[in-house]
């Protein structure tokens, strides 16, 4: 039951990425490289019917990871507390720059909240691979001091940084180079993702433009691919042990060079929505390939005294992960029947909905 669940963990944090990740990529692209007027509605309306439900997946992956790994719940939510506070907050100003920006018709007003949803856009698509690398690289489990460890096991707290900056510092911290390199991965495979919702979504003027911006910012994703597989065996000496034991994993690592392959021709593809579901193949395939290279680990102990949080030892009671699969599937299908129908009701492009206007 234990691998069960945590199946559905990465399949609903899977769906997150897929489906908030075009928010994220979107604000981005409101940032950037929305000039006029018509290109940042163009933009809003890809995405205002959606974004808001897309952070359901959010917290239904909050309510798995609580009912079905209490442990590793625990254990996070008190170790990373600084940043998820911080990352609340970005999820508090990207969504009140959307309701906000139009309710008075004024341009400095426009102006800040534009600001404010393209800022907190970008860091939480900063954030979240940050947050990636730290369950990557590990931290110090029971805050272990000279061989000792100073509280339990399971137990961890980190600062944003450490002076050194460095991954492999005894005195840990959120961000370091390695996980700030995760970071950049994210910010540009999001928003090469965001652009192919745009696309997909609008007639806008625009489309052209950011066809040139994936096909371009694609380069970028790829060398940034080929250094990660290179640094992440400063962190992980054997980090496709998991592979090589089931060569049947790899095709995780296919799909994500077949999603960056495929973007490469974005310029020529005859249908908009082309782009969109090679950039899913990519952030899916990388995401799965991240979890499949530390299982069963799911919080790496960067210590020898205190083992790895790993889905066996931190998972609940098998009554208890036996008793949630009835109620999983009747909100799983509430779910999915949610989904359909607003997918259906904005299906199509939505140049015309006029998202936030008033």
């Amino acid at each position: 039951m234990e691998f069960f669940w945590y199946v559905v963990l990465m399949g609903i944090l899977a769906v997150y990425l897929v489906l908030d990740g075009y928010d994220f990529g979107a604000g981005i692209i409101h940032l950037f490289f929305a000039d006029t007027e018509k290109d940042k509605k163009a933009i809003t309306n890809a995405i205002g019917p959606f974004w808001d439900a897309n952070e359901v997946w959010l917290i239904a992956a909050g309510g798995v990871l609580f009912f079905a790994f209490p442990t590793l719940y625990a254990s996070s939510f008190s170790g990373f507390y600084l940043p998820l506070i911080m990352i609340l907050w970005l999820l508090i100003f990207r969504a009140i720059g959307l309701e906000m920006r139009g309710q008075i018709h004024n341009h400095m007003w426009e102006s800040i909240w534009d600001k404010a949803f393209g800022i907190a856009s970008l860091l939480l698509a900063l954030f979240f691979g940050i947050a990636l690398g730290n369950i990557v690289r590990g931290v110090n489990l029971g805050m272990v001091q000279n061989g000792v460890s100073t509280q339990e096991a399971h137990y961890f707290f980190l600062p944003l940084w450490n002076p050194t900056f460095s991954p492999q510092a005894n005195e840990l911290g959120i961000i370091d180079w390695f996980t700030l390199f995760l970071g950049i991965v994210s910010v540009v495979a999001l928003t090469i993702h965001g652009a192919n919702w745009i696309i997909y979504k609008t007639n806008s003027a625009l489309n052209p433009k950011l066809k040139n911006v994936v096909f371009k910012l694609n380069f970028v994703l790829l060398i940034l691919v080929f250094i990660s597989l290179g640094i992440w065996h400063f962190i992980e000496p054997k980090p496709f042990h998991n592979f090589i034991e089931n060569p049947i994993l790899w095709f995780f690592p296919l799909m994500t060079f077949v999603g960056i392959a495929g973007l490469f021709k974005v310029r020529s593809f005859k249908k908009d929505g082309q782009g969109f579901i090679f950039s899913t193949l990519f952030l899916v395939g990388g995401f799965a390939s991240t979890a499949v290279s530390i299982f069963p680990n799911v919080l790496p102990s960067t210590n020898k005294v205190n083992p790895s949080l790993t889905i066996y030892n931190t998972a609940a009671h098998e009554y208890g992960l036996n008793a949630g699969l009835s109620w999983f599937f009747i909100a799983l299908f509430l779910v999915i029947i949610y989904f359909i129908i607003q997918y259906r009701v904005f299906s199509g492009k939505m140049d015309d909905i006029g998202y936030g206007e008033h």
